[in-house]
């Protein structure tokens, strides 16, 4: 059972909510990884922001989640920074707000976390690190890139096959304001409903 199956209901009866624009850039992410389903092949996604502290973990996550939830075999989630901070703890709590199962792996200036989605599904490591880490993939993944200032500062990512475009307003800038949880909350929702549609669209390839 998904955790965070209710939201999946609700998001996936939402697609009419992306804009045809999005849809056409997720689309070129379902495209990716049903290349490689049909030969029968490893898809690996790299989620890439500036600081890897908010965007890329909550879009990596909802795309594990998105690509089990579908029966999509044989994918791998990953995220990276053009530089290293850490997991904010507000994106933490914000999902599992949701219903994610996240636990503190280690403490420190750039704690790790284990995120769990589903009891029969493994869980999976989480931690800011640059995109370029060791522990991601070094050639043939998926760079996806979910804020303009990574946009504008990597216009190449080394090793990759396809480089996809696909921004988030960052919902840091209402840190500390009276909404803040409000629109964390709507941005790993917003984040959600188009990995669901990217996942959903690859049995109909």
């Amino acid at each position: 059972m998904f955790f965070v199956s209710e939201t999946i209901k609700k998001l996936s009866q939402e697609f009419e909510l992306i804009p045809n624009e999005r849809k056409g850039v997720l689309e070129s992410v379902a495209s990716f990884v049903g290349g490689k389903v049909l030969e029968q092949l490893t898809s690996e996604l790299i989620f890439i922001c500036t600081h890897n502290s908010r965007r890329s973990h909550i879009a990596q996550i909802w795309a594990q989640t998105a690509a089990s939830y579908f029966s999509i075999p044989n994918v791998n989630t990953y995220s990276g920074g053009t530089e290293a901070t850490a997991f904010n703890p507000r994106a933490v709590d914000t999902l599992r707000r949701i219903g994610f199962k996240i636990d503190l792996a280690s403490s420190g200036t750039n704690p790790k976390y284990v995120v769990r989605y589903a009891d029969e599904h493994p869980p999976f490591e989480v931690f800011s690190k640059r995109y370029n880490d060791g522990g991601n993939p070094n050639v043939g993944f998926a760079a996806i890139i979910t804020c303009t200032q990574a946009d504008m500062n990597c216009p190449i990512v080394v090793g990759s096959s396809i480089r996809i475009s696909l921004p988030y307003d960052d919902p840091k800038r209402f840190d500390g304001m009276a909404m803040e949880s409000d629109k964390y909350t709507e941005r790993s929702l917003e984040i959600g409903r188009e990995m669901l549609f990217a996942f959903s669209q690859i049995r109909k390839q």
